[in-house]
């Protein structure tokens, strides 16, 4: 072979290692750049629609926010479990003539309903802190049956999911519902509140028997629901 017909291999550059075909954002900068045309179209309807913006896209921020964390099958049928939750207080409220605000979600934390210029009434007040549990027990029992109607896991798991928040909500600690129907059975049973001091412990005792059923029921409900991890 002659030096003019010997075979050279093309050379090509080095690849860049810097080099990615995904677009990053440079800067702190360019990355609010990138984000402020939708920050401007939410501001924008924020301004138009006032508050029902916040609690109408606080909705679809919950579900893409715990769609992250385990698909978004989950995340809408979580959400609704919240909501229905959010809606038992949300109707007792209305039963008991006071004026609550629409559920408002907080994505990670959960969501509340507002009632605003309510005396407060601790009869009143623990009738409508229960009625969050319960109602939302009621969806939790209705993802259950299907679950098991269906031969359906994510339904059983939606099931337990909604049991053990609704159970959580009852422990009596500071803001969560438990925290509102303590407060609530202290002063009942002392004979506070609007009723007659007899009428009133026979209240606080209401509650108390209430609360407990309420908790068993959702203890039994998360036992029942239970999928063991080897089938998931």
């Amino acid at each position: 072979m002659s030096g003019s017909d010997r075979y050279e291999p093309a050379s090509f550059p080095e690849p860049d290692p810097e080099y990615s075909p995904v677009k990053r954002p440079t800067s702190p900068l360019h990355l609010l750049r990138k984000l402020a045309a939708p920050l401007v179209v939410l501001l924008g309807l924020a301004i138009k629609f006032g508050a029902f913006t916040l609690k109408f896209f606080g909705i679809f921020l919950a579900v893409g926010g715990y769609a992250l964390i385990w698909g978004w099958r989950f995340a809408v049928g979580f959400v609704a479990l919240i909501l229905v939750h959010e809606l038992g207080h949300y109707f007792e409220a209305r039963r008991q003539g006071l004026k609550p605000g629409l559920p408002v979600f907080i994505p990670f934390l959960g969501a509340y309903v507002a009632i605003k210029n309510a005396p407060f009434d601790p009869w009143r007040n623990a009738l409508v802190s229960i009625a969050g549990p319960v109602v939302g027990g009621l969806g939790a029992c209705a993802a259950f049956g299907l679950g098991h109607a269906l031969d359906s896991r994510l339904l059983l798991a939606l099931a337990y999911a909604g049991f053990f928040l609704n159970l959580i909500n009852l422990l009596p600690v500071g803001f969560l519902d438990g925290g509102h129907i303590w407060r609530s059975y202290q002063i009942l049973r002392h004979g506070g509140g609007r009723a007659t001091p007899a009428v009133a412990r026979r209240y606080g005792w209401f509650v108390a028997a209430s609360y407990a059923a309420v908790a068993a029921g959702l203890a039994v409900g998360m036992f029942g629901a239970h999928v063991p991890q080897d089938r998931l």
